[in-house]
């Protein structure tokens, strides 16, 4: 008898009791004497039994088995919300399927399908800069399939989402630089599809508006890949080619950040003396490069837990009323350094 391939009925024929006897002994039901289930267990154990997780998810009509569509694994924001997702996961049982779309709509598709095909019991996910249809979404909602999205809420109705504050976010960064004595700032926004780029410019916005700020239109500069090279050259082309040079930036993410100080330093400006610049996620790089970069940071961890814990209770209860719609928003923190602070 080889290790791990031990069953119930092997157990029962070693101590010559029924299989229904063992099940009960290892469930600790009651009506089963306390010798009995201490010889099974412990059968059991030098055995090496393990549940049969295939039928175990038959007989409960659930394989036990999430599954997650992040953007991309690399990002330190989605890395930091996958540990939270699997900490929830792995302490009530459930295993973690992961696909990352890389930002493109057809792998976003082709992963549900992926994710389908093995039979997952619920699905949280972070949609593509490219999705802006989301029938794919609505079908499996309209089948009552457990679907809780995070960070990028989608514009459909009755979903369940857990995302952070963004407006308020880009509002204390934009109301930092104020306060720092900047006075013709700068925003490099994000995907102009994704509801967080809109919601961290109204933010911008607001702050500007409430200390009697200027607002230029064209001070909103679209940044929609966010890599450090599309910022610098966007950064490098602003203080060429405007009379008016900015002396701060708020940067829809800190890559767009880090790109926008390399523009700057490289035009002979400094920072935080002559710019100041802040930037969005709080990376792990941010406090290592010179200097170190303001950032407003995000609760990715506690964003994960979240998010699981609720589409486990979808799952677990699968009661009409869990599927009522709500956004669970968490607050954001802004971290000042020095590129920001004069």
């Amino acid at each position: 008898m080889k290790l791990g391939q031990v069953t119930i009925k092997d157990i029962a024929r070693e101590l010559n009791v029924s299989t229904s006897t063992v099940s009960r002994a290892l469930k600790d039901y009651p009506g089963i004497s306390d010798d009995t289930k201490k010889k099974v267990k412990d059968l059991a154990e030098k055995l090496n039994y393990r549940p049969n997780a295939v039928a175990l998810s038959l007989r409960k009509s659930k394989s036990f088995t999430i599954g997650v569509i992040i953007p991309e694994v690399v990002h330190f924001f989605f890395s930091t919300v996958i540990s939270g997702i699997e900490e929830v996961a792995y302490a009530n049982g459930y295993n973690v399927i992961l696909c990352q779309t890389n930002e493109k709509l057809q792998r976003e598709l082709s992963s549900i399908e992926t994710m389908l095909d093995n039979q997952i019991d619920g699905l949280l996910v972070s949609f593509s800069k490219e999705t802006e249809n989301f029938d794919h979404f609505t079908r499996l909602m309209n089948q009552n399939f457990p679907i809780v999205f995070f960070d990028r809420v989608p514009d459909i109705e009755n979903t369940v989402n857990v995302t952070v504050n963004d407006f308020n976010g880009a509002y204390e960064a934009t109301k930092h630089l104020v306060d720092q004595g900047y006075k013709k700032i700068i925003h490099l926004a994000g995907p102009k599809t994704l509801t967080i780029s809109k919601k961290r410019i109204d933010g911008y916005k607001a702050a500007l508006q409430d200390h009697h700020l200027k607002q230029k239109p064209d001070w909103i500069i679209p940044c929609p890949i966010g890599t450090q090279q599309e910022s610098y050259e966007i950064t490098k082309s602003i203080f060429k080619n405007n009379k008016e040079l900015p002396d701060g930036i708020f940067a829809s993410n800190d890559i767009a950040a880090a790109g926008a100080m390399m523009a700057v330093k490289e035009l002979g400006l400094k920072v935080p003396e002559d710019v100041g610049i802040v930037g969005f996620s709080n990376w792990q790089f941010s406090s290592m490069i010179d200097p170190p970069l303001s950032s407003v940071a995000q609760p990715g961890f506690e964003m994960g837990e979240k998010a699981t814990e609720i589409l486990l209770e979808i799952i677990e209860k699968k009661k009409e009323a869990n599927w009522e719609p709500k956004t669970i928003v968490l607050e954001t923190e802004l971290l000042v350094r020095k590129s920001s602070k004069k």
